[in-house]
């Protein structure tokens, strides 16, 4: 029941009082990367306005804050008429060829005066963004220049795209023609793209679930405004950068540096990277400053925009049917090798998918050599039509394994050979299936070695259970079949003088915890002997008390990555509670949805799945959260953002990682305006003097622990 809106202001005063505040903490938090509330005052005033408008239904507006997530699936994107058409820019790929294009401008401009103003270039999603009466009306894509698609509803869930134009009262501009009717049309032109931290944490969630990879930030960035369903392209995270204004579709203001500096002013968010350059040297010599410091950003540049900066002079110089003549494009050398395709070979992951990998010549690329690039599915391999012996484009994003990106074609002989997909399981020769809408193939034997041995890793790994010792040969050793061997280490063999050979000793997760019981066989692997053996079986054991969330993501269930896995632990408690769940009562849990409710549901409605829990229970396996059971750790980190860097003393990069989430805090991975704290330890490298630069906290190993500890904690 809503609470009673007091006597002394109407609900719809209340009302608009609370969406001006909300869009104010919008603004500062993600625009100017300032707040001055925590996460739990800002969502107590959305709740209090939800409550609101449920009430009176008839005051919801189409820019309230509530509804910049609908959840209303579009049957499919309607088309635009660009009044004034998003013209592409001509590159150049030299300094030489950036200062040949100032003086075509000077030679064009006949003698006019202009300077220039210099932006980074960001590798993203061109979008314009309409406003009628100082409210978004309309979010079209850039399309073919001319038409774009209306995406709206999917430009709102991004929180930097203002959804009412920001009134100026220093300037006086609040009864402006914006807001007085007279100016029918303001148009601001951006480019959407996808931070690096986000990009690598949907890439590494998709490797969890094996599902193709993005190749890049704007791929992801791209494909996520076309989402038909908003509350997919929210999850995507996406943030915009602003870049051009025009007022009833004419330049707004004599010089572009004013428009950036107008925008800025209005809520609108403009790239702070940005110089007013008086000649072409300044402009180059921000060009070689940025094309050494793009790693500092926390998005993905690919060069930098230059524009001359007076509007007349920019009228005077027109443009092409394609580009306009006053602004070019300076690319930054790609972040692309070109190698020969030796072969292709087809792994099996621990869900069964069969991922096809290039085996390369080795080659240099971002400062490694990379002898290995995924294709991730048939359908890319059929896309790319690779051949055996091609010469091919590998390119590599973030932290991400390489990808083959092209083919060079001109570069055949005739001598190159077709690839044909496997059609059986490359490990256990299953027949392989595709299952209807996904582009992925897969190996369906529940008892195929491949999976069990990506499993066993995947369940072993530092973010799940922890059991260090178990690397990919041990693994091998415990899942394949094995020589008997005597006391002395030679071969056993039977009556006809053949070896013996003794099952495997692995076959599930659980199969683990009996190995205790079995010493002396793990004594007797190849490069293992007592210390080893005894310092596997105390990491084993240690792995009991890992926690829930560790646990289910250590199981491997589809879809469900790291943050997907604390969700269902926070919210269950333990497995008894999660196994009992419906699919339809897990998709209504925030950030699960039907696709992973559907996942988890089926994997504990397997028998063999059940089973397996149950052994866990009898080897002592702890199943419950903190506080199913435990003392819960003080949420002291509520709505704070740490980054880790360097080597800590004695904790690891995860165990700080827990510990923080574990508070209610969260870890980035590159510093900005909304980190709080950088928790540095040894070899502390760029993002230490970033923080530094930035006067953000920075504490050690033994500060951080302080500031999480809990007053029992203190006393002891």
């Amino acid at each position: 029941m809503s609470q009673r809106t007091p006597k002394s202001k109407s609900i719809e005063q209340e009302i608009a009082d609370l969406r001006h505040e909300i869009l104010e903490h919008d603004h500062r938090y993600y625009t100017l990367s300032e707040p001055v509330i925590s996460d739990a005052e800002y969502d107590a005033l959305m709740r209090r306005l939800r409550e609101l408008e449920s009430e009176r239904p008839d005051l919801v507006t189409p820019d309230t804050p509530t509804q910049r997530v609908s959840g209303q699936v579009a049957e499919g994107f309607e088309e635009y008429f660009h009044k004034r058409p998003m013209l592409s820019l001509d590159n150049s790929y030299s300094i030489d060829d950036l200062r040949a294009w100032a003086k075509r401008c000077e030679k064009l401009a006949e003698g006019r005066a202009f300077d220039y103003v210099a932006e980074l270039k960001i590798d993203g999603l061109s979008i314009s963004l309409i406003y009628e009466d100082g409210r978004l009306a309309r979010a079209v894509t850039r399309g073919d220049g001319s038409r774009g698609e209306v995406v709206t509803g999917n430009a709102k869930t991004i929180r930097s795209i203002p959804l009412r134009i920001k009134e100026d009262e220093e300037k006086g501009e609040k009864q402006s023609p914006l807001f007085d009717g007279s100016m029918k049309e303001v148009e601001t032109r951006g480019e959407v793209y996808l931070p690096n931290d986000v990009f690598e944490r949907i890439n590494r969630e998709r490797t969890e679930a094996e599902l193709p990879l993005f190749a890049n930030p704007r791929n992801a960035a791209s494909g996520a405004m076309r989402q038909l369903d908003p509350k997919m392209v929210a999850d995507r995270r996406l943030d915009i950068f602003c870049y051009l204004l025009l007022f009833d579709g004419a330049p707004a203001f004599p010089t572009h540096h004013d428009s950036l500096e107008w925008m800025a002013r209005r809520g609108f968010k403009v790239n702070p990277h940005r110089r007013h350059c008086k000649t072409i040297e300044d402009v180059v010599a921000f060009c070689n400053e940025w094309e050494t410091r793009r790693d500092e950003l926390s998005y993905e540049i690919d060069g930098v925009v230059v524009k001359v900066n007076q509007v007349a002079v920019q009228d005077e110089l027109g443009a092409t049917s394609k580009s306009p003549r006053w602004a070019i494009a300076y690319k930054f050398p790609a972040r692309q090798a070109s190698t020969r395709l030796l072969d292709v070979i087809y792994q099996v992951g621990r869900t069964g998918a069969v991922t096809p990998v290039a085996v390369l010549e080795p080659v240099l690329l971002a400062g490694t050599t990379v002898s290995r690039a995924s294709m991730h599915n048939a359908d890319e391999m059929k896309r790319l039509g690779v051949m055996r012996g091609d010469f091919v484009f590998i390119e590599k994003s973030g932290e991400i394994i390489p990808q083959v990106v092209k083919v060079i074609t001109e570069r055949r002989t005739g001598e190159e050979t077709e690839f044909e997909f496997p059609t059986r399981c490359p490990v256990c020769d299953t027949a392989l299936i595709k299952p209807e809408g996904e582009a992925v193939t897969r190996c369906p034997n529940p008892d195929c070695p491949a999976k069990l041995r990506e499993g066993l890793h995947h369940f072993s790994s530092r973010r799940a259970m922890r059991i260090e010792g178990l690397g990919w040969a041990l693994v091998e050793q415990l899942t394949s079949p094995r020589t008997k061997r005597d006391k002395k280490g030679e071969a056993v063999t039977d009556e006809n003088g053949q070896p013996v050979t003794l099952p495997q000793m692995v076959y599930d997760f659980a199969d683990l915890y009996g190995l205790a019981g079995r010493r002396d066989e793990l004594i007797a692997l190849d490069r293992m002997g007592a210390k080893s053996a005894d310092n596997l079986l105390q990491q084993i054991e240690a792995s009991k008390d890992a926690g829930l969330a560790r646990l289910i993501y250590g199981l491997g269930i589809r879809h469900v990555g790291e943050r997907t896995a604390t969700i269902l632990a926070n919210r269950y408690g333990d497995v008894a509670g999660l196994s009992a769940a419906t699919s339809e009562e897990l998709a209504n849990i925030h950030e699960i949805g039907e696709v992973v409710a559907s996942s988890v549901h089926a994997w504990f409605q397997t028998s063999r799945n059940r089973k397996l829990i149950e052994r866990f229970a009898k080897a002592g396996v702890k199943m419950k959260t903190a506080n199913a059971g435990g003392r819960q750790a003080p949420r002291v980190f509520e709505g704070k953002t740490f980054v880790l860097t360097g080597t800590l003393p004695t904790m690891k990069r995860d165990d700080a990682k827990a510990f923080i989430e574990d508070r209610g805090g969260r870890v980035s991975g590159s510093v900005s305006k909304k980190t709080d704290f950088v928790v540095a330890g040894e070899e502390a490298g760029s993002k230490l003097t970033k923080a530094e630069e930035m006067k953000i906290a920075i504490v050690d190993e033994k500060q951080l622990l302080e500031l999480g500890a809990t007053p029992a904690e203190d006393e002891t």
